[in-house]
């Protein structure tokens, strides 16, 4: 397929990554000019233009802008009607997208993560995904949302993400190392199966995952994360 990129930041590099070893046609908007510029040397298949040749070029438009400056950006281009428009904006519902893209099709926002880079990843995605599931599925594994509130809530959950990173590297800290190790563990414990099962077997009573849970949890974890989850949703 014939792609485009507007915006190059490290989430639009990884998903340029992971398409560009199938082939794809693929351009990408000069805004950051390192990024772009070590895309195309290390593809063949990847050139770097401005934005409007990017859209021209195109039969997938991908929208990697920060939604603050997507409509000063976007207002200045011409789209056409036979193109797909997928937006990366989280900020921007699809139906504002829609308008600033017309006559094309705003058919799916979609939240990819650095890791689809390597496959394995998964990709939130709301609206007509059918795209989505084309160019990176079964690589990656695509959550089709309801609706933009779901979207919203998923975004405030995936937020976990950083305490439990911290918690690991405060432990590897401590140990002195053994990084990689804690990493291997917990990635592959929680790719394993549901979590309910996996706290239920490491509840020995008296066991050292037993003792530090609970020690955390009276410390005021869980409290902590619902509270911080709950500021999230707020904030909208």
């Amino acid at each position: 397929m014939r792609l485009g990129f507007l915006g190059t930041g490290t989430i639009t590099e990884a998903v340029v990554r992971a398409l560009a070893p199938e082939g794809h046609e693929i351009a990408v908007s000069e805004r950051n000019a390192g990024r772009a510029a070590r895309l195309a040397g290390d593809f063949t298949n990847v050139t770097v233009a401005a934005n409007q040749p990017v859209v021209d070029a195109s039969e997938v438009v991908f929208l990697g802008l920060m939604a603050e400056i997507a409509a000063e950006v976007l207002g200045t281009l011409r789209f056409r009607a036979d193109q797909r428009v997928v937006s990366f904006m989280a900020g921007m519902p699809l139906e504002e997208v829609a308008a600033l893209v017309a006559p094309a099709r705003a058919e799916a926002v979609m939240l990819p993560y650095p890791g689809i880079a390597q496959g394995g990843s998964p990709i939130l995605a709301l609206g007509e995904i059918g795209v989505i599931e084309a160019l990176f599925a079964p690589a990656n594994t695509v959550y089709s949302l309801r609706d933009w509130a779901e979207l919203e809530a998923y975004l405030c959950a995936q937020a976990v993400l950083s305490p439990a990173v911290q918690m690991v590297s405060g432990a590897a800290e401590w140990l002195g190392g053994g990084e990689a190790f804690l990493r291997h563990l917990v990635g592959s414990s929680l790719m394993s199966g549901a979590c309910q099962p996996m706290l239920d077997a490491l509840n020995t009573e008296g066991g050292y995952n037993q003792r530090l849970r609970q020690h955390m949890e009276g410390a005021g974890m869980r409290a902590a994360l619902s509270e911080g989850l709950d500021r999230l949703a707020d904030k909208g």
